[in-house]
């Protein structure tokens, strides 16, 4: 998929196909208006005649305008006019190209020229990539060549490899757990080593000699060895050691539930438990190709939650990397025990400031919704630099609170802590407060994304399956502290 920037006016373009925009209860903008004329007025009648919707992300094909050089004109709804967000250019052009995929497509030109941003071009890229990584029959069809009309060449070329980063996560989380296992995926953090990355595997040896115990209790059911992955990307200046991020993902490539098994409806999913490893891996992809002159390290800690007579119990105590010792309660919080190894390993390179992000718990869907990520932290301006990087790239997060009272709650009478909470109340938050156990005093933001990792449904502007969410958010971060 390529992206280029276009000058030719709508009407005399040689592609496939056009999209426009047309606001609700306003006149036609510069290229609707100049499909209009060319065609005597026909885009007017069709609005007059309700077959073209305005509604927001409503799509309309039009076949054979005269007097439009282009086949095919697409035209989007962009509703009411109101402070033009990321999130609303991204769904615009994410609709139109996904109605564009249903067929093979060599070239299209977006006339979008007021919603022009990174986001909606990552949005027209995104859009037309789906899940059927393994259907003989494509449901969707990138599109060959994408033109934007406006617009400058920078953000063109940052928009691209934003968006082909976001697909990498995709493909990942998208991908089978027969493909994709904690080797595999080892294997492709790997490969960022070709972009100037230094990665580091840690295998089955390397984390028992660093007494990494609650990550190998987690993996030590599965035929499948587990890793930890290291990646270090110096983008600051070779004398400037200091790192002013830590990204986090949780990798549990399947998810069993281990002894606490998950009912069949809940476990056929469970390939996407590592979209949080899957989205740092993506982060760091993005950022050591836009060069950004900051320093990031990216950790993942990558296992199966499996079942055999191998496999850890309820009751077990657990000692992890740091000496805390937890207490099993519920083999399918396994997350978060994976997690505070790794949130270990990340504080021995004293990073500034921590996120992590993780398919943690049921709970955040239930709280939030299945769109929106829960933000857990020890520290609220931390916190708000986050929330305002998501916001303007267009993702939705909302902060819980953390307050000290939910510390009771993981509290255990025969270890240091336990791995739930007690019942099902505030069990996002009771997550949270266990992984704060592994952070120290470092600046950390948890983003739970159990829901906007992986939707059940597609929506107009994206298929179902793996989203990719929050890649655009932590490399906005990046590009924030570098500055």
């Amino acid at each position: 998929m390529k992206v280029a920037l276009t000058s030719d006016p709508v009407e005399s373009i040689d592609v496939q196909a056009v999209v426009i925009g047309i606001w609700k209860d306003e006149p036609l903008n510069s290229a609707a208006l100049a499909v209009d004329r060319a065609s005597g007025g026909r885009l007017t009648e069709l609005i007059a005649a309700e077959e073209i919707s305005t509604d927001f992300a409503e799509v309309t094909e039009v076949y054979g305008i005269n007097g439009v050089k282009a086949k095919l004109v697409v035209t989007v709804g962009l509703g009411k006019r109101e402070p033009t967000s990321a999130m609303r250019a991204f769904r615009a052009s994410g609709a139109a190209s996904k109605r564009l995929a249903r067929k093979a497509r060599k070239s299209v030109a977006f006339y979008l020229d007021e919603l022009f941003s990174i986001e909606a071009v990552v949005g027209s890229m995104l859009a037309c990539v789906g899940q059927d990584l393994y259907r003989k029959n494509k449901s969707l069809f990138p599109l060959e060549t994408i033109f934007w009309h406006a617009g400058d060449q920078s953000t063109v070329d940052q928009a691209m490899i934003i968006a082909e980063a976001t697909n990498l996560t995709r493909t990942l989380v998208n991908e089978p757990a027969n493909y994709i296992y904690p080797e595999t995926f080892a294997d492709r953090c790997l490969e960022l080593s070709a972009l100037g990355v230094e990665v580091e595997v840690w295998d089955k040896q390397k984390l028992e000699r660093e007494k990494c115990g609650a990550l190998l209790a987690v993996a030590q059911a599965s035929e499948r060895e587990p890793r930890l992955v290291v990646m270090k990307y110096q983008g600051a200046s070779s004398g400037d050691q200091r790192i002013p991020l830590a990204l986090v993902g949780k990798g549990v490539t399947f998810d069993s539930g281990g002894l606490s098994i998950k009912p069949s409806e809940h476990m056929f999913d469970m390939k996407m438990d590592m979209a949080g490893a899957a989205t740092v891996l993506g982060a760091m992809h993005a950022i050591a190709r836009l060069k950004l002159p900051v320093n990031v390290i990216g950790l993942v800690g990558l296992v199966e939650n499996m079942i055999s007579g191998r496999a850890y119990r309820l009751g077990d105590v657990l000692t992890a990397r740091s000496g805390k010792t937890i207490e099993v309660h519920n083999t399918d919080a396994e997350g978060r025990v994976v997690l505070a190894d790794v949130l270990d390993v990340a504080l021995s390179y004293k990073p500034d400031r921590i996120i992590d992000l993780a398919t943690l718990t049921g709970a955040c869907m239930i709280a939030l919704g299945r769109n929106v990520a829960g933000a857990m932290s020890n520290n609220s301006a931390w916190c708000e630099q986050v929330l305002r990087a998501a916001e303007a790239v267009g993702e939705q997060a909302w902060q819980l609170p953390m307050f000290s009272d939910f510390n009771q709650a993981i509290k255990s009478n025969v270890a240091d802590i336990k791995n739930v909470g007690d019942g099902r109340y505030g069990g996002a938050i009771t997550a949270a407060k266990f992984l704060e156990e592994f952070v120290g005093e470092t600046p950390w933001v948890h983003l739970d994304i159990a829901g906007p990792a992986f939707a059940e449904r597609a929506s107009a502007w994206m298929d179902a399956g793996a989203s990719g969410c929050f890649v655009r958010t932590l490399v906005h971060v990046a590009k924030n502290l570098a500055n």
